[in-house]
């Protein structure tokens, strides 16, 4: 399982084709256009995207502690909290109430314990007493206590991040005068307002990716391409502490290095397919452009379909021979795996298995044990899912329950671990290989907020209201689409 620094860095509608599987109709792969109409899937591939996004749901509800908000980073079984689950579920509850999950009235309560939590938590430098420091949190903490988990948690500045796009989501989605939701705003304006971006730029004009006491700030920034990219656009649109101009420039500086053709699609690489998913969450790319994707025609979401195809197209090509991949079973990201074990096959050959790692396929590396993980491809939903749909609806129906539980997919499986060493994680699986018993926040995120995306917008729309969000890409340059519109 995770430790700390688990953040890693390297190194017209769409034609729907029928056709016949063990799963029933999925819609065939073609490259045009996604289509944004879900009502068009046939009615058992609406029935499996709709009880995913409700289990995925269910994963956040049910493992929150209600009096403080705080979510394990992985569940079920003990686990220290995430500040980046925390951001994926506060936006989880508003799906919740859109979908009938739960009420308005349950999600307001869950609500406003996670941010008088934030709010009041204690902040500075000291080792082990603190949540965080100069408004920052830090990456994990203590699930009962809501402090620092262990002396070599950093201060995350992406986790934070992500901490603060469901801030800001329940800030924009709580809009009612009732009392409880004017608190929610209040205090959501509170939390965003106080974190010191500028303080988190040792190397100015890029932003760190964080800092320990011990150790200060970490020798490294946040370089394009990556899931860094809401980092910036918060940081330049606070009202408080903002980043200076330059700084998305000195972002997309480095985006030549990960520009290129792979599998036979050209664009921004980044191995792990969650770098091209947890802005979008919240964010939406579709048709806004900076100075960099107008001068490539292209855009982010655009991008983001691009990577997406080309890690099901190096799962078809299958260069290492590992069992299962093929069109409907791919996906790497990073996530679990069954653990550290190199295994001699009776060929002579070797085979390695790794526990958790950023597992992906682009320009940047390649770094792939045979182990699937479904939220790189359900948490790419939005991007293509003519794809999409009949993987998960593929991983499904081969592995079943082995791989399909009360809160949806599990972490990940391998189809080749046949290796008889106990596995370090998860369970050994007689005539399966591997799978994990237990989900990750950070993975289960991406699944049930970009399915809600697609079906509906509602994330997207939602932020789309947000002045602070809004500020913060127009600084950055992005014009077009959306932004031209005046928020609703």
């Amino acid at each position: 399982m995770r430790g700390s620094f688990s953040r890693f860095f390297p190194m017209a509608a769409a034609a729907l084709l029928v056709m016949a599987s063990a799963s029933g109709p999925v819609i065939a792969a073609t490259d045009a256009k996604p289509t944004r109409d879900f009502n068009a899937l046939p009615a058992s591939q609406r029935a499996m995207v709709e009880d995913l996004e409700k289990r995925t749901f269910q994963w956040f509800w049910d493992s929150a502690d209600p009096k403080t908000g705080l979510v394990p980073d992985h569940w079920p079984g003990d686990s220290f909290a995430s500040i980046a689950s925390v951001g994926f579920a506060l936006t989880a509850y508003g799906v919740g109430v859109e979908r009938g999950y739960i009420t308005r009235k349950q999600a307001v309560e869950r609500t406003l314990a996670t941010l008088h939590f934030f709010n009041d938590a204690t902040q500075g430098d000291d080792e082990d007493d603190v949540t965080g420091y100069h408004g920052f949190f830090y990456h994990f903490l203590d699930m009962q206590t809501g402090k620092r988990h262990a002396r070599g948690v950093e201060l995350s500045s992406v986790d934070t991040t992500l901490l603060l796009g469901g801030v800001l989501f329940a800030q924009s989605y709580f809009d009612r005068n009732s009392k409880d939701e004017k608190e929610i705003r209040q205090l959501a304006d509170a939390i965003y307002r106080r974190v010191d971006w500028t303080w988190m730029q040792p190397r100015s004009p890029l932003i760190s990716m964080g800092w320990t006491p011990g150790g200060k700030f970490i020798p490294a920034d946040w370089k394009g391409y990556n899931e860094g990219m809401m980092v910036y656009v918060l940081a330049l649109g606070s009202p408080t502490h903002p980043v200076a101009d330059d700084a998305w420039a000195a972002w997309t500086k480095t985006y030549p290095q990960n520009w290129g053709e792979y599998q036979g699609r050209t664009f921004l690489n980044f191995a792990p397919l969650f770098g091209h998913q947890y802005s979008h969450a919240w964010i939406d790319f579709r048709g806004i452009r900076d100075a960099w994707s107008r001068e490539h025609d292209t855009d982010y979401a655009q991008n983001s379909r691009e990577a997406t195809y080309a890690q099901r197209a190096y799962a078809i090509a299958n260069p290492n021979h590992w069992t299962g991949y093929g069109e409907n079973i791919w996906g790497l990201t990073a996530c679990n795996g069954p653990g550290d074990a190199v295994v001699k096959r009776n060929d002579g050959s070797t085979r390695a298995f790794y526990g958790y790692t950023a597992r992906g396929a682009g320009l940047d590396y390649v770094s792939d044990d045979g182990t699937i993980a479904p939220t790189a491809a359900g948490g790419s939903i939005a991007f293509a899912p003519e794809i999409v749909v009949p993987a998960l609806m593929e991983m499904k129906a081969r592995y079943g329950d082995a791989i399909y539980t009360k809160y949806g997919f599990v972490d990940a499986f391998n189809p080749s671990y046949d290796t008889g060493i106990a596995p370090k994680e998860g369970r050994a699986v007689p005539g399966m290989g591997w799978a994990d018993d237990k989900q990750i926040g950070i993975d289960q995120g991406p699944i049930v907020l970009m399915i809600e995306n697609w079906r509906s917008g509602f994330v997207w729309n939602v932020m789309r209201k947000n002045p602070y969000v809004r500020k913060g890409l127009e600084r950055a340059g992005f014009t077009g689409g959306w932004l031209e519109q005046k928020p609703r």
